[in-house]
């Protein structure tokens, strides 16, 4: 939990960094790539993150600009993440701007839970973390190289000039 907006706002801007190196790898080809037909498609995944993040914020009581036409999924790779850029950055400003250290332990209830404020903040980073994970891996599936986000993926040991580990 965050005992202060800064703390917030260095964790979010890592996290949406590393989101941003996964959107910024996708190809318009790889937004088909489902595990099944009953499972979201790749794109429909990233497009989640990208709307549902000024959705969640919205309901947290932060004004923020909702993502325009958020249903529809688009089939450009490119504008997936260009639009996740925005989001990203809209959301540490908005957050910086209209709550302070001394409002994250203000109650709301949110999604029908009584919480923190802190611990909406911590929600919305672990939203983006789950999906990415997801993401990984359906790229892995479609073919796309993945990039290393807490360490180096498998590919890029070679490029440190190390074998990367064996299971």
């Amino acid at each position: 939990m965050y005992n202060s907006i800064s703390a917030f706002i260095d964790e979010w801007n890592q996290e949406a960094a590393s989101t941003q190196k996964i959107l910024d790898a996708l190809t318009d080809e790889s937004l088909q790539q489902k595990v099944s037909a009953d499972d979201r498609t790749l794109g429909a995944i990233a497009w989640h993150i990208v709307s549902s993040t000024p959705g969640m914020l919205i309901e947290f009581g932060i004004t923020v600009e909702a993502v325009k036409v958020e249903n529809t999924i688009p089939s450009s790779a490119r504008e997936i993440a260009e639009t996740f850029r925005n989001v990203s950055a809209n959301t540490s400003q908005a957050v910086g701007q209209q709550w302070t250290d001394q409002t994250l332990s203000e109650m709301k209830n949110v999604f029908g839970m009584e919480m923190p404020r802190a611990v909406m903040l911590n929600m919305l980073i672990k939203h983006i973390v789950h999906h990415r994970g997801q993401m990984t891996v359906l790229m892995r599936q479609a073919g796309l190289q993945v990039p290393g986000i807490y360490g180096p993926s498998r590919e890029e040991w070679s490029q440190m000039g190390m074998e990367a580990p064996s299971i």
